[in-house]
């Protein structure tokens, strides 16, 4: 069986593009064949700009006959997320409000993923605001997950990991504030890379002011069918500029790779929780995992990481605290009903805290971070859930206030993490019963290397595709 150049993998696309086996307009073509076929039945994508990137591909095209240097993404079909800057295109949110909010320049993330040769496609869905783990706006729709419609496809990137699940593009761009690159892999089977804060540039000309938590805690990242592409797209989207230093201060121009990134280590493997209910099939992923590491030489231990319980309530505290000073009234005047119910019941849940105590928990959280620093010398390889729970039923958020408590309990490894700054890696493993199983690999700052060598070990040993399963051939 032939196979399209949609299905193809970035890094065998932008091989067979550099050897002149294909050209960047017939993979371009490729690609908007197929959204045109799969998105109506999901809406993972929000827009789709087929003029301007066949555009695009015709001067990628044309640079390579001229003989110029190729990028890493030479001719590559990508998709952006909606809540960061492309030139001449609406920054929306997923608000109505916000239709128009015409971005007058790229972020920096997308600048670098064009000069590496990446031909933008069209841009993913998120919730209003990105602040859910249900992908659903008022302005764009309903994002379904092509597993089961009746269940979540995470978010607040979900649109990236369905539209990357079904080949609408080989790398989507996400961002990860408390869980919205990982979970939403995890919750469709792909791969999601949480980076490290100040890995890669964040700024955003349309929004230029972040509140404390997200700068302590959001991310920018990729999502992908395989770790290979994660490796790659982390490569070109962490590439920094004197203009990205310059808007963007937390930046840093760190090693993407050290020496020992490929040698198994030590893997501290945390698989239940006494304050969450834990299901089955989530357990038995990282048990599963933890064997392939192991049989690859990895060293395995059972261990829990320091302060796991504080660290991960600390964050929905910080961020929803911060949010009653710098952002909750704006979101209820311009977000949509579901954002409005998801806002009542994270505040109703989260206590009020005066300056002093955010100040204290400031303090607190550094010496949190100190601990995990120690923690992961030990255990350079962290394994553990992306989360306690099975995907969310759809709206999951909206019944009440103690539904959605159980909710941030349930994605306290996705938390405890983002508080931290850290980097985490979401892998798939399998499907069972109908919906697909993964694991969560963390490690210590600017060590996305070490998860991503460990990812490969449990990619080529669960042997999974996604797209492979849902077109009939998993």
């Amino acid at each position: 069986m032939t196979t399209a150049l949609w299905q193809l993998s970035a890094t065998e696309l932008a091989a067979r593009i550099a050897r002149r086996e294909t050209t960047a307009r017939a993979a371009t073509e490729s690609v908007l064949a197929r959204i045109a076929e799969a998105n109506p039945q999901v809406n993972a994508l929000a827009s789709v700009t087929p003029d301007k990137a066949l555009q695009a591909a015709d001067a990628a095209d044309a640079a390579q006959a001229r003989g110029d240097a190729l990028g890493p993404l030479h001719g590559v079909p990508v998709t952006i997320k909606i809540n960061i800057d492309v030139q001449g295109e609406a920054t929306d949110e997923g608000v109505h409000d916000f239709k128009d909010n015409i971005a007058s320049t790229d972020s920096p993330l997308v600048q670098s993923m064009r000069e590496a040769g990446a031909i933008v496609v069209g841009r993913n869905n998120a919730p209003a605001f990105s602040l859910r783990w249900f992908t659903d706006n008022a302005l764009h729709g309903r994002t379904l997950n092509p597993f089961d419609a009746g269940v979540t496809p995470g978010g607040s990137s979900g649109g990236a990991a369905v539209a990357t699940a079904l080949g609408m593009g080989a790398i989507a761009h996400g961002n990860d504030y408390g869980g919205s690159i990982r979970y939403p892999a995890w919750a469709c089977g792909v791969v999601g890379l949480r980076t490290t804060v100040g890995r890669v540039p964040s700024y955003k000309a349309s929004a230029p002011n972040r509140i404390i938590s997200n700068q302590q805690m959001s991310v920018q990242g990729p999502l992908t069918r395989t770790v290979a592409d994660a490796r790659l797209a982390l490569q070109v989207m962490a590439q920094g500029t004197p203009q990205s230093l310059a808007l963007d201060p937390q930046w840093v121009p760190a090693p993407l790779e050290f020496a020992d990134a490929q040698q198994p280590t030590r893997v501290a493997v945390f698989r239940s929780w006494a304050h969450s209910a834990v299901d089955p099939t989530v357990s038995a992923a990282v048990d599963q995992a933890a064997r392939w590491l192991e049989a690859a030489g990895y060293t395995v231990e059972e261990a829990e990481p320091p302060h796991f319980a504080e660290v991960s309530a600390m964050q929905f505290h910080m961020v929803m605290n911060d949010m009653r000073r710098g952002g909750e009234p704006f979101m209820r005047e311009h977000g949509d009903d579901a954002l409005r119910t998801a806002l009542s019941h994270y505040m109703a849940i989260n206590p009020v805290w005066d300056r002093d105590q955010y100040l204290e928990a400031m303090t607190r959280r550094f010496n949190i971070a100190r601990d995990w620093a120690v923690f992961l010398a030990r255990y350079p390889v962290l394994l553990m859930p992306n989360s306690w729970e099975r995907q969310f039923p759809i709206d999951d958020d909206q019944r009440s206030a103690e539904r959605t408590a159980q909710i941030l309990l349930a994605q306290a490894p996705l938390l405890s993490t983002a508080t931290l700054g850290l980097p985490g890696l979401s892998v798939p493993t399998g499907v069972v019963n109908g919906l697909p199983v993964g694991v969560q690999i963390l490690s210590t700052k600017f060590r996305e290397d070490r998860m991503l060598a460990a990812g490969e070990v449990i990619e080529q040993a669960a042997k999974f595709s996604a797209l492979d399963y849902l077109m009939g051939r998993g």
